[in-house]
């Protein structure tokens, strides 16, 4: 146990953390988090499946076991977290102000395994779409998210996505996949 002298009154360690609940709530709340049929990716799936799209869930065959996966467009659809995919810029994506050096290494990690898991997709043929969690916690840039999503989606010919993934290009000549 580590101990620190605070004022000259010596306390553990865990006695002076911001953390308002013990480690035994903090695991059981941590373990709550779900991975799948997250609300975001519900709204996903039924704005899909009512514009007609059929897709299959969580393909565990496939890099990363997408979201969505829709075959007929050979297309993966990945509902992201701000928070645990590092989105950016974003007003949800905030590092904990204890522990941050465990988290950033963790979300960091999870960021590599992001882009490791869109290379191997596209190596295979398919077109990635990651779409982020605060694009669809507003209501007024839902619609137009799940629009520009759908048409992604069935009117898309690139494989490559600038929007997927902006500011990257690839080292690779453009290659037609698929059928």
């Amino acid at each position: 146990m580590v101990y620190v002298e605070f004022f000259s009154v010596h306390l553990r360690y865990k006695d002076i953390m911001t953390d308002t609940m013990t480690p035994e709530q903090r695991s059981r709340c941590m373990a709550a988090v779900k991975s799948k049929d997250t609300k975001p990716e519900l709204m996903v799936r039924k704005f899909l499946f009512a514009r007609g799209l059929r897709y299959r869930l969580n393909n565990r065959k496939l890099p990363g076991s997408p979201d969505i996966v829709l075959r007929k467009y050979r297309t993966v659809v990945f509902v992201d977290g701000c928070f645990w995919h590092g989105h950016d810029g974003c007003r949800l994506y905030r590092l904990p102000q204890t522990n941050a050096d465990f988290w950033r290494h963790k979300i960091n990690l999870n960021i590599a395994r992001d882009y490791r898991n869109n290379v191997d997709l596209r190596l295979l043929g398919w077109k990635v779409i990651r779409i982020w969690e605060c694009s669809l916690r507003d209501s007024h840039l839902r619609e137009a998210s799940l629009e520009a999503l759908y048409n992604k989606i069935v009117g898309g010919e690139n494989t490559y996505g600038e929007a997927d993934a902006p500011g990257i290009t690839a080292a690779e000549p453009i290659v037609k996949y698929g059928k």
